[in-house]
């Protein structure tokens, strides 16, 4: 069995683009968000504003996603892309020990407001910083180890360095080629609203470093201001167990 690496994020983390990094690899069978996907629209769907309207998808459930990854497994090393609200009842210590974690963050002021933009009518239960929070410390305490987190702004600052570091942590090899890709469609992410969130990443044409930005809540709405406020710490608890470029927690 090769092992089954998942990156734990909320919603506009840069999550995707990292996806499709490690897509670019070309080693791994990679899964996008396959646990969202049975949350939203499997026979066992979750979904607090679940309708009989919803799009479903006929025979897709949470433990159908684990034998999928189990048995591509079989064949060589998996990535996956995540959100913890997704497995919060069936994320137990069976489940925690049959894969390698990781989790990616992103500043709240940031994602928060872009989520809000996109998503006016999400509930609290659909953004997951809390359950974000809840399982990292799961796993801490199930490993006797905090596993390995990366912030979004030291990504898009230094992603070479911040990629090498995580690839260290989670024990596969650094591929800097895989860093770089042609700007283009990406059906492969689109299962959640036919991959409207993803416009940004389809224009892209790889994770190449950019300025810190600072974002401040003077033109927030009361409604933002209050998911960033519930959000912080839980962000700031992951964030004092961040890489660094040397690989180690800054």
């Amino acid at each position: 069995m090769h092992p089954i690496i998942i990156l734990w994020s909320t919603p506009r983390t840069t999550s995707t683009a990292f996806e499709w990094m490690m897509r670019m690899r070309g080693d791994m069978a990679c899964f996008h968000e396959p646990f969202g996907e049975a949350w939203y629209k499997g026979d066992d769907a979750m979904w607090p504003r679940l309708t009989s309207d919803s799009p479903r998808v006929t025979g897709l459930t949470r433990a159908m996603v684990v034998d999928r990854m189990g048995r591509a497994a079989l064949e060589r090393p998996v990535f996956s892309k995540d959100m913890p609200h997704y497995i919060m009842d069936i994320g137990d210590g069976a489940f925690i020990e049959r894969y390698v974690h990781s989790f990616l963050i992103r500043d709240p002021m940031k994602a928060i407001p872009s989520i809000a933009k996109r998503a006016p009518e999400w509930g609290l239960d659909e953004y997951g910083f809390a359950e974000h929070r809840e399982f990292f410390d799961r796993v801490a305490d199930n490993l006797g180890t905090p596993p390995p987190v990366i912030d979004s702004d030291d990504l898009l600052e230094d992603p070479h360095g911040i990629v090498a570091a995580w690839c260290r942590a989670v024990g596969v090899p650094f591929l800097p080629e895989a860093l770089s890709w042609e700007p283009g469609a990406r059906p492969d992410v689109g299962w959640y609203d036919d991959g409207s969130w993803h416009d940004v990443l389809a224009q892209s044409d790889g994770l190449k470093p950019q300025p810190r930005r600072y974002s401040t809540m003077e033109r927030a709405s009361a409604e933002v201001r209050a998911v960033v406020e519930m959000a912080m710490p839980h962000y700031q608890h992951l964030y004092q167990h961040c890489l660094s470029p040397e690989g180690v927690p800054a």
